[in-house]
């Protein structure tokens, strides 16, 4: 076992819940639980799957001090006693990784089903999105984040809109919206690298990159690519949540499946302008997408649908174009093409300046440190 450590304020492991997969797509747990990882050692545990053999805790370690942790149960497993497989599997890796002194960092309330018994040095609830609104969410969330939001030190929210709708419900809620890795998407105005299977598409090309779910507007897209048939229209992420037949099929629409986070920037730079197609609905009222920020940082004007923490700050600032209707979108595309590049980068730059996931991670650190220091030292979170 490595057991690496680094200087810090506050000495603790962190184990982290969360419904997102490590290797799904990266954005908010990814930048900052890697960044936690430069200091203290990190356990990303996943959502647990059903295999044949023994209940078990496959653990793949993808840096000095980040292991991802994924539950594996015996497909027979009863109803009742999966929450109690997946403690004793908890516990026995807390004791075979000597973790003693940790927090408890949740994206998904619904973990504390299992980790509830746990004693963490302080609880950790990064709300990154409004997961009750989502599609196929179980009837119980509102109450295990309830309950979760009842025992939580500190609560960071991913956006200024669900910040907004939380803040009431806890002393200590702090907004971090979407942040940036400027440098990274910034290969996007140098790189003259173009990946094969974009190299057969035309051009204009628009351009998504994300999940494509319930939050698509796929009636959106399917209307501009009829509005602007010489368009093409580049769609990279998985499909998730849909099926993949409900899919517009246009010769000017372009699937192009999931991409590793380092090739974005590639892709990036063949486009001509950034898409947000979201549509506007229960799913995507809180959201505060990651990519629009890193669209700006890969010096691509951006068109996006109405969704507020869009909205604020960036249609306000002049940096996204905002359109509702199909038209309107369309006509949108056409004019942005046509704008003062070296300008609209030169204000995004301006804009960008002070934004990066190093300074978030920098800013949660010291709450998390505060909420540490403010506890008893004998005091645990309360069972969940």
């Amino acid at each position: 076992m490595i057991n690496v450590r680094f200087p810090s304020k506050t000495e603790y492991d962190i184990l982290c819940f969360s419904h997102l997969r490590w290797d799904f797509v990266y954005q908010r747990p990814q930048h900052l639980l890697s960044r936690f990882a430069r200091q203290r050692r990190v356990f990303f545990i996943e959502e647990p799957i059903f295999h044949e053999g023994d209940p078990t805790l496959e653990i793949s370690q993808r840096e000095d001090n980040l292991f991802v942790v994924l539950p594996k149960l015996a497909g027979n497993t009863d109803a009742n006693t999966v929450n109690a497989t997946l403690r004793a599997l908890i516990d026995q890796m807390n004791v075979d990784r000597e973790i003693e002194e940790f927090i408890a960092w949740y994206y998904t309330p619904m973990m504390t089903a299992w980790t509830g018994h746990l004693k963490p040095r302080a609880v950790v609830f990064d709300c990154m999105d409004e997961l009750s609104a989502f599609k196929n969410a179980p009837a119980e969330l509102r109450q295990r984040e309830a309950d979760l939001l009842r025992v939580a030190d500190v609560v960071f929210t991913g956006g200024r809109s669900l910040y907004e709708a939380k803040r009431t419900q806890h002393p200590a809620v702090h907004c971090f919206p979407s942040s940036i890795d400027v440098q990274h998407f910034a290969r996007a105005l140098v790189s003259d690298i173009t990946p094969a299977d974009q190299l057969p598409i035309g051009k204009p090309r628009i351009g998504f990159f994300g999940v494509i779910d319930e939050r698509t507007d796929l009636e959106m897209l399917t209307k501009i690519a009829e509005l602007r048939p010489n368009y093409q229209f580049v769609l990279i992420g998985p499909v998730v949540k849909i099926d993949p037949e409900a899919l517009p099929k246009k010769k000017n629409i372009h699937y192009l499946g999931s991409k590793d986070y380092k090739e974005l920037p590639d892709y990036i730079a063949g486009w001509d302008v950034a898409m947000m197609p979201f549509a506007i609905n229960e799913s995507t009222r809180f959201i505060s997408p990651t990519k629009t920020p890193e669209y700006l940082a890969a010096g691509r004007p951006v068109v996006s649908t109405p969704i507020t923490d869009v909205v604020r700050p960036y249609g306000e600032e002049g940096l996204v174009t905002i359109a509702e209707a199909p038209k309107d979108f369309a006509n949108a595309i056409d004019a942005v093409m046509n704008e003062n590049a070296s300008e609209r980068r030169e204000r995004a730059e301006q804009f960008l300046a002070g934004m990066s996931w190093d300074i978030t991670y920098e800013a949660m650190s010291d709450l998390i440190d505060e909420a540490i220091a403010k506890r008893k030292p004998a005091t645990r979170a309360a069972r969940v």
